[in-house]
């Protein structure tokens, strides 16, 4: 049985994606991932932070990743380079 417990930050209010992140701790997940590009990572950054300092007392943080993907820009010819986060929050040891 393979989960994947991955929340994709977006548009909507952060609150709505702590929902999401504290919903999976709370079906038995033992980690949870956050995505975001771009401008949501700031987004994600504050997700993760809330979910861990109001309603998850005792999780950790665990692998931070980063990195760039090229995207198809019909205006700019290469495309154009978008930053991009995981943050991966566990049940503490």
């Amino acid at each position: 049985m393979t989960e994947n417990n991955t929340v994709y930050i977006g548009r909507k209010p952060s609150m709505n994606y702590v929902l999401a992140v504290v919903t999976q701790f709370n079906s038995g997940a033992e980690h949870v991932t956050i995505k975001a590009r771009g401008r949501a990572i700031s987004k994600a950054v504050d997700v993760a932070e809330i979910a861990r300092n109001r309603f998850l007392k005792g999780y950790d943080l665990g692998d931070i990743r980063i990195g760039t993907e090229n995207v198809e820009d019909d205006e700019k010819e290469g495309g154009i380079n978008v930053s991009w986060v995981e943050i991966v929050i566990r049940k503490g040891v």
